[in-house]
């Protein structure tokens, strides 16, 4: 069925929930790989995956150091994610299948410094989003013939990452008690990012003994856009002639929003006895400051994540169920490519924060038909 590691985002890392981050595997989730996953006999063709997800997103950092007065201040960014990707895998023979992957989102930002001010005793406010997120099609193939790898394989998958969902999403920022005005919402709750993408991954196992797998996964998502011209004011016009502060924005391209590559690779092990899997394994995801094709220009807020990723997997005739909680073990804010441009031209060092999450849930459930 198919397999998810979404790289969810960790909060103002604007590692979205879209098809394009989600590897793909036939048989069993997030990452249980091993010799039962390719039956000789299974005539199934289709695998339909619904995972849920969720976390809250609010501890700061610079680079790796926590800003833990943004916390006891009360001034810190919250960022609540819900979401649900829908996967529908088609088995076209032994060695090749397609799959489509469409996520739905519903996202809340709580803060300060976007409404009346950053400063501790200000009334906090929220802005949403939600609706479907960026789909993705993606073409996959066995390296190896299914039955000559069923004690290890190789999977490989291409695919295109359409911008589906809403890059332009509003809501109504305060400016005082009395007074509103609508711009859009942050990067990191917009459901998509308005570019084309091609994804890239690599998925593998390794079956050790009845008991024990390996697995091992890598993904890259190319957005060979550079910015998506969205403006990251929040509704504040830009001023003719600009402000001192609207033409340093304009200056660095941090007046409006980027569409950055990402990606990400896990790896671990598999304990499986008679239906249930327990795995525990690690990951590593990234937003880079530097895309592979296209121009870096605009806001983004680089970022690397390390997490512990525990779960567990049950299978029940065609059914399969399971849970994955991700625990960050290590979170670093990036200089972006606006940071540099500033740096540079200052000499005086400038990198921006951003708010993580300490763990996420995840929870869903396969069918095979």
């Amino acid at each position: 069925m198919a397999f998810h590691s979404s790289a969810n985002a960790q909060g103002c890392v604007a590692i979205r929930t879209v098809g394009g981050l989600n590897t793909m595997e036939h048989s069993m989730h997030e990452g249980m790989m091993h010799e039962g996953m390719m039956p000789a006999k299974d005539s199934s063709k289709w695998d339909l995956n619904i995972s849920f997800r969720y976390f809250k997103s609010y501890k700061h950092y610079n680079g790796t150091d926590e800003q833990t007065q943004r916390v006891l201040d009360e001034t810190d960014v919250r960022n609540y994610s819900k979401a649900m990707d829908v996967s529908l895998v088609r088995k076209i023979n032994e060695k090749w299948s397609i799959g489509i992957d469409l996520p739905l989102v519903s996202n809340e930002r709580s803060s300060l410094y976007e409404h009346i001010g950053n400063v501790k005793g200000n009334p906090r406010f929220s802005t949403f989003s939600q609706g479907i997120g960026d789909m993705r099609v993606s073409v996959y193939k066995w390296l190896i013939a299914p039955e000559s790898g069923r004690k290890g394989n190789l999977l490989a998958g291409v695919g295109i990452k359409m911008p589906t969902g809403n890059y332009k999403a509003t809501d109504v920022f305060h400016y005082s008690l009395t007074a509103t005005r609508e711009g859009p919402v942050d990067q990191s709750i917009q459901p998509g990012d308005g570019g084309w993408g091609i994804s890239t991954e690599l998925n593998g196992f390794r079956q050790l003994n009845n008991i024990w797998s390996l697995y091992g996964n890598a993904y890259y998502l190319i957005n060979p856009r550079g910015n998506n011209g969205v403006s990251t004011t929040r509704g504040v016009v830009i001023a003719t002639p600009p402000t001192a502060a609207q033409a340093l924005a304009i200056k660095y391209t941090s007046n409006v929003m980027s569409v950055p590559d990402q990606y990400l690779v896990r790896a671990g092990a598999n304990w499986t006895k008679n239906a249930l899997t327990l795995s525990l394994g690690a990951r590593y995801e990234c937003i880079p400051t530097f895309d592979l094709i296209g121009d870096n220009t605009g806001f983004r807020r680089p970022g690397t994540v390390i997490t512990a990723e525990p779960g567990a997997n049950y299978s029940y005739k065609k059914f399969n169920f399971y849970v994955y909680a991700p625990v960050a073990l290590f979170r670093e804010r990036n200089q972006s490519y606006p940071d540099i441009l500033k740096t540079l031209d200052t000499n005086v060092f400038s990198r921006g924060d951003a708010a993580f999450a300490d763990y996420s849930i995840s929870i869903g459930f396969g069918y095979k038909f």
